[in-house]
C-alpha cells in the first residue's frame, strides 16, 4: 500500500517536531554547561579575591612595626612603600572597567562616592555604628597584586588597596588620633583591605590591630558584605 500525501505530510511534521526537540535539548545543555561554567569561574575570582586581601593585610603589617607613631598613621602622613603612584586617581582592572582611589575611601568612610562631611562620618549605620568615634579611612598601601607576587608565571588580576584609621572602640570621639595611653584602644588601630578583581569581583575585610612587645597582634577579623 503506498502511502499517501496525508501520511507523508504527518510524518514530515513529525521528523520536524523531532528536529526541533532534539535542537533545544541540545541548546538547553549547551546553556546549563556554559552557566555552571561561569558560575565555577565567578566563584574562583570571588574566591581568588578575598585571599588578595589577606596578602594585602600582610603586606601592610609588615610595615606598621616600623612606623614609631601610630598618630600619623590615622592622620594619613605616612604611606606605604607599597604605592603604584599618588594616592588618587583611576586605575584600569584588566577587564577594562575602572575603579578611583578617592571614591573607594569615601564610600568606606561615609558610605558614597562623593567627599565626606564631618556629619557624614559620624553618621551611625550598620557598618559603622560608632558615631563620632567611626574610623576615618586614611589610605596606607594600594597597587597591584602581581607586585606583591615572587612566583614565576602568576599575574594575577587583583588591585589591592588598604586603609587605616583609630580604633573604634575608643571612647574619646576623635577618631583623628590614638588614645592616650591606658585609655581604651591605646596602641589600637583599624585596618580596611579591600581587593579589586574582574568581572566585579570585590572584597573587604577590616581588622583591628594592637602593637605587641615584637609583633603587631590581631585583635579581630571580619568580613564586610
Amino acid at each position: 500500500m503506498q502511502p499517501t500525501d496525508n501520511t507523508r505530510g504527518f510524518a514530515l511534521i513529525v521528523m520536524l517536531l523531532t528536529m526541533v526537540l532534539l535542537a533545544a535539548v541540545g541548546a538547553a545543555l549547551v546553556l546549563a554547561t556554559t552557566a555552571e561554567t561561569r558560575i565555577a569561574a565567578n566563584f574562583r575570582t570571588a574566591q581568588q579575591t578575598l585571599y588578595a586581601t589577606d596578602a594585602a593585610v600582610a603586606r601592610a603589617t609588615d610595615e606598621l612595626m616600623s612606623i614609631p607613631d601610630w598618630n600619623a598613621l590615622i592622620a594619613g602622613a605616612v604611606v606605604s612603600s607599597f604605592a603604584d603612584g599618588p594616592p588618587s586617581g583611576v586605575r584600569r582592572l584588566v577587564d577594562g572597567s575602572t575603579i578611583d582611589l578617592m571614591e573607594v575611601l569615601n564610600i568606606a568612610t561615609c558610605q558614597k562616592p562623593a567627599a565626606c562631611s564631618d556629619a557624614d562620618m559620624n553618621a551611625v549605620t550598620d557598618d559603622r555604628p560608632w558615631g563620632p568615634n567611626n574610623p576615618r579611612w586614611k589610605l596606607f598601601a594600594y597597587g597591584w597584586l602581581r607586585d606583591l607576587v615572587v612566583a614565576q608565571g602568576i599575574d594575577p588580576p587583583q588591585y589591592l588597596v588598604v586603609m587605616a584609621g583609630d580604633d573604634p572602640g575608643e571612647t574619646d570621639n576623635d577618631p583623628a588620633r590614638d588614645a592616650d595611653a591606658g585609655a581604651p584602644g591605646a596602641g589600637t588601630i583599624g585596618l580596611r583591605a579591600e581587593a579589586f578583581g574582574p568581572g566585579g569581583a570585590h572584597k573587604v575585610v577590616e581588622l583591628t590591630l594592637t602593637r605587641g612587645d615584637s609583633a603587631i597582634r590581631v585583635l579581630s577579623w571580619r568580613e564586610v558584605r
